[in-house]
């Protein structure tokens, strides 16, 4: 088999660097969209979350559509980066006119406003993370080299989304808050300076990603032959390409974890507030706590891929960080840490935490290189290149399922008893401790059960390399062919 081309460092910098983008728009969507539309604009919370929900599902739709159709696609710039240069500008800009709604208009044309520009910007942000995503396998075939590549991603996401956060928090709303509008939270102008900061980092990062890879356009696969294609055969050959026993693998996967992830990610701001007692500050200094863990994810994920392979690695370092994430309320309910503000509870929180999210991210890198390594494996039993049917079917199945994260918290606190609304002195303690009760086995069973999923999943290093023999013998056989005829 031919020697792998090694990818230069700028190129994974640059290739990384465009997941910014994504991590500026979920974090602007997941933190403070439904804060700012329902309690600073003023618009009925149930219509911000019909239209973040409608704008989810035409999301979800497009993933599919787009992963094909960037699979197919024939320029001179090849398939991925027509798709990646023209998102640019649509993307930018209509996440700064999302934080930049008229004035004076009424609640209905309020509603339809948001709901436009939040299809638009998922629409538009998937035709550059689609084709993004699949460029992973193209850009190289080495098993390791992989691991390393997609760890400048997580990385660049996880911090770029993450520094919105801190830059509002700490920055934003406490410079904006006035004798008028004491909290910085609820000034219209905090959401104008995080429109305008977002629309200018996505469209930077985007720029970045798909100029600094260009170079490597001649050395990406070409779309599979032209063919006449109707919808039942479009179809067709998705599920064709993803009938495969590992896919299925990481697709179930992909499930419980995603419900899983929502939970964790809707109860968060439950146990800092009111099971841990923590201070809006203290709060934040966790939440910076994830530029460590983004660096702990990028540096580790290459390694354990080396030492121990994608699947026994992503296995192993799932245990521990999926065992670990619970472990603080669980000592919490069994008595064996402090009371709260103790300042040993926060640290120990912090550093566990910070350790936690970093061993989530390499996870995360693993999983998403195992998912590479089926490209190979469904090329050589289909004859067709179809990494963005491959990533956007996973990033499909996280989206559609959502919701499911947000539907078992709102269980969990519903057993707990727990108090809408309620400030932190007027809920119980027997709610409080109900509440970790109740969300340490929930989260514990998805999270082990999906690491019981991904034990099915079959592709390991030597296989690969077999897999990428076979290939090239193929394609020889076939350059020998059309040179004879």
């Amino acid at each position: 088999m031919e020697e792998q081309r090694k990818l230069p460092l700028g190129v994974k910098a640059a290739y990384g660097f465009g997941s910014v983008a994504y991590g500026v728009k979920n974090n602007g969507f997941d933190y403070f969209l439904l804060l700012f539309y329902s309690q600073v604009i003023g618009l009925d919370a149930r219509l911000v979350g019909i239209a973040i929900t409608t704008a989810l599902v035409f999301d979800a739709i497009s993933d599919p559509i787009i992963g094909y159709w960037s699979d197919n696609v024939r320029s001179k710039f090849g398939r991925r980066h027509p798709f990646m240069y023209v998102s640019a500008l649509p993307v930018a800009l209509s996440y700064f006119f999302l934080w930049n709604p008229p004035v004076e208009w009424s609640d209905s044309a309020i509603f339809w406003y948001l709901l436009v520009l939040a299809v638009f910007i998922r629409t538009f942000i998937t035709l550059y993370e689609t084709p993004s995503a699949a460029l992973t396998p193209e850009l190289s075939e080495e098993y390791t080299e992989r691991s390393s590549l997609l760890s400048f991603r997580y990385y660049f996401g996880w911090t770029g989304g993450n520094a919105m956060t801190v830059m509002m928090f700490f920055f934003i709303f406490p410079a904006l808050a006035t004798a008028t509008i004491p909290d910085g939270r609820f000034n219209r102008e905090s959401y104008e300076i995080l429109g305008i900061t977002g629309s200018v980092l996505i469209f930077i990062s985007i720029m970045v990603s798909s100029i600094g890879t260009h170079s490597q356009i001649p050395f990406l696969k070409s779309p599979p032959p032209q063919r006449k294609m109707t919808l039942l055969g479009i179809f067709r050959e998705i599920f064709e390409t993803l009938a495969n026993r590992s896919f299925i693998a990481l697709f179930s996967a992909a499930l419980l974890g995603a419900v899983a992830t929502g939970l964790a990610a809707a109860l968060a701001f439950y146990f800092y507030t009111y099971f841990w007692g923590f201070t809006s500050i203290e709060t934040g200094i966790i939440t910076m706590g994830v530029f460590l863990a983004a660096l702990i994810g990028m540096i580790l994920a290459p390694i354990v891929t080396k030492r121990f392979g994608k699947k026994k690695g992503a296995m192993a370092v799932g245990l521990v960080a999926f065992l670990g994430a619970p472990l603080p309320v669980f000592l919490r309910l069994i008595d064996v840490l402090p009371e709260n503000g103790d300042p040993f509870l926060f640290w120990f929180v912090f550093g566990t935490g910070v350790i936690d999210v970093g061993l989530i991210i390499c996870f995360q890198i693993l999983f998403s290189s195992m998912t590479a390594d089926l490209v190979e494996q469904a090329e050589l039993k289909t004859g067709r290149r179809s990494e963005g049917v491959f990533f956007s079917s996973v990033t499909f199945v996280r989206k559609t399922v959502q919701g499911l994260g947000l539907l078992a918290a709102s269980f969990v606190l519903a057993l707990a008893e727990f108090p809408a609304g309620a400030a932190v002195d007027e809920v119980t303690d027997e709610s409080i401790w109900l509440l970790g009760a109740y969300y340490v086995p929930t989260i514990l069973t998805l999270w082990l059960g999906m690491i019981a999923v991904i034990s099915l999943y079959k592709v390991d290093e030597e296989s690969h390399t077999e897999t990428l023999k076979a290939l090239q013998l193929r394609r020889q056989e076939t350059a020998a062919a059309e040179n004879q005829g």
